[in-house]
Order: C-alpha cells, then structure tokens, then sequence
C-alpha cells in the first residue's frame, strides 16, 4: 500500500528533509541533523508536522467511559486527558489523548498507525453505527514546541494563551488561521499543538517558520521527536507497550480509573492482585554504548529483560535507554547489563523522566 502524504509534503521536501516511512506515511526524518532539531527544541522552538496523527469524534459519553480507562465525566470541556485503550486482556491497544469538547462531544487524538483498528474497535462497542467518526483525514495538526514557543504563538494570535493550562485547550486563530490550540506536546517542553483545516495547513507551517526566525525556530522531525520524547519519559506505543503490555506494567498505573467500569479492567484488577512479571524501567549507559530497540537485558550473564526504547540524550550527554525488567531489578541504583554484538555493556537503573524541563523562577 502506498504511504499518505500529509498536507505539508512538498513543504519538507521545499525544505531538504530527508524523509521516511512511518505508520503508513511519508514523513520527515530530518531535516539538518536530529542533534541540532533537538537542541533548538529544547533551547528555543522547534515546528513539527504531526498530521499523521488520527483522530476520532465520539458523541455518546457512555461509549468512551466505556472503551477507556480514565473517567471523562470528571473532564470539564477545554480539557484534556491521555489515556489507555485496552482489550479484553488488559493489553494497551493504544494511548491516546481525549478532548472534551465544547458540545460534550469528545475528541480522541490516537497514533498514526493504529487508526484504523482503534476506530473498528470502538465502532464494535457502539450502541449506534454512527456513535464515532474517522475525522483524521479532515485536519493538519502542527507542533510548536519549546521554551520560546508560547512567546511565537502569542505574537500570531489574539487568544490570551496566559490562561491555556497544560492539557487544556481553546479554538481561536494563529496567523489568522482558524485553529484548536491545544497545549500539549510529546517533547518534555512547553508548547502548543495546532489543529487546522487541510486547505490552511501551509499558510500556518510558513507563518510560524516567518515569525519564528527571531526565535531560532527549526522544523524537526521524527529523529528529534524520539529523542526528545525519550529523554522526557514518555512511551512510544510499539516500542515500550503493545497488546501485550499490561498498563501496570508500563508504569501507567496512574491512567486508570479502576473504580469504574471499562474493557480490560477485569484483567488489570487480577494481574495487580497476582503481581506483576516485569516492570518498565529506565537506564542510563555507563559507557559509550548505545542500546536499541530489542537488545537484551542481562544478569551474570542471563537474559533478563529487553530494551524498547534507547538512544543518546543530547541533553544529558550520555546515553539513555528504556527496558522491561523483573520488579526485583527495577529499583533506581540497579546494575544492568545491555547486551551488545555479545558483551555486557554497563547501565544502572535511573528514575523516570530523565529529563525534566526547568521552570521559570
């Protein structure tokens, strides 16, 4: 099948971008190197296309209480909640985000390439055909984030971004553009995450890279986005959890409302009574080793663990990885091994976020 194109295609390749495959669309990788992509985010403001991203519009509130493990009647329109789908054996199916929206409606913003199979999954637990709707292909979604990233967006928009919470949002204009501006983001930084019409996309992506030069604003793309999002903790579904994952597991005990009813609840109840087999941890590498994605974790010489996700943290200066490992090995100050061509590379347990950005005073 051919991968899609975002709206912004033939503005990465305007740009140089070097560009890939991901979850069944041509996206860019980089476009100078993800190193600088990565520093301009954490250090001024970076412009990301995440359009890419699906989205599902569900009406009926019983259904979406249903399907996921938060309780939104807790969740006041303008919010927002990130959240677990789950299936009858308590695996994630996806993360997702969830919007509430000014109609009582919600919005769930779910990964590129579990779309389809979200939206057949909800789709079955519906009372009605129409209770949800595939809404991805109507919208462009664009990520400015970074610490000079509120600053960019004031500048274009009337809104009063002062009074947008994290994990709030509003509709409004940037760069009279029609907009939802979400401030959300997938980088550890501050930030907005703009939905669009398709048709706008390109006026927004080329008046935010405009308005941003005096910023050091840089695009990035999907090299510096799992770096960053590494170094800030944050899981990447197919890599750190999967249908095979129990959220317990994945150290996301913290979405689940287990004093209501939801798919998959059963499951996760009787595996925290059992005790869990692993737990996701985070390590960081006492050498210069780089761990990946499937390495093994080792013990005196035996396979404990896998690694899901690891890489360098330009931020930190050395290298940071992401591993399931036996709870008895989970406690910060753990000494790992990282099996790399064959020999043990060094790494200790760390907590989790690695990286956590400074506040203002």
């Amino acid at each position: 099948m051919t991968a899609a194109r975002t709206p912004l295609y033939e503005e990465h390749v305007r740009l140089g971008a070097q560009m890939t495959n991901f979850g069944g669309w041509v996206m860019p990788l980089q476009y100078s190197t993800i190193r600088e992509e990565h520093h301009a985010v954490r250090e001024a403001v970076g412009l990301f296309d995440l359009s890419h991203m699906g989205e599902l519009r569900i009406g009926d509130e019983t259904l979406v209480q249903r399907v996921l493990s938060r309780d939104v009647t807790r969740l006041r329109p303008g919010r927002i909640q990130y959240a677990v789908l789950c299936n009858d054996a308590g695996g994630i199916i996806d993360d997702v985000l969830v919007y509430a929206m000014p109609d009582r409606g919600y919005l769930l913003v779910v990964n590129a390439g579990n779309q389809d199979g979200d939206f057949d999954w909800i789709r079955k637990h519906a009372q009605a055909a129409d209770a949800a709707r595939n809404v991805g292909r109507e919208w462009a979604l664009i990520g400015v984030q970074g610490p000079r990233a509120v600053d960019l967006v004031q500048r274009l928009t009337p809104s009063d971004l002062a009074s947008v919470k994290y994990y709030a949002f509003v509709d409004g204009t940037v760069a009279d553009v029609s907009c939802v501006i979400s401030r959300t983001g997938y980088t550890g930084e501050d930030g907005f995450e703009l939905f669009c019409g398709n048709a706008d996309a390109v006026r927004l992506w080329r008046a935010l890279l405009e308005e941003g030069r005096s910023d050091g604003i840089r695009p990035a793309g999907l090299g510096a986005r799992d770096t960053l999002r590494l170094e800030a903790g944050m899981r990447l579904y197919g890599n750190d959890m999967d249908a095979q994952t129990n959220p317990l597991e994945a150290g996301l005990d913290w979405t689940l409302n287990l004093e209501k009813d939801f798919i998959g609840r059963d499951a996760i109840m009787t595996s925290r009574q059992r005790g869990l087999a692993r737990q996701l941890v985070g390590f960081k590498m006492l050498d210069r080793s780089i761990p990946r994605h499937g390495y093994r974790i080792v013990s005196d010489g035996e396979g404990v663990g896998t690694v899901t996700s690891g890489n360098v943290s330009f931020t930190l200066g050395y290298n940071i990885g992401m591993a399931y490992v036996p709870p008895a090995m989970s406690e910060p100050g753990t000494r790992l091994g990282v099996d790399i061509r064959g020999a043990a590379a060094p790494a200790e347990v760390v907590p989790l976020p690695f990286y956590k950005r400074p506040h203002p005073k």
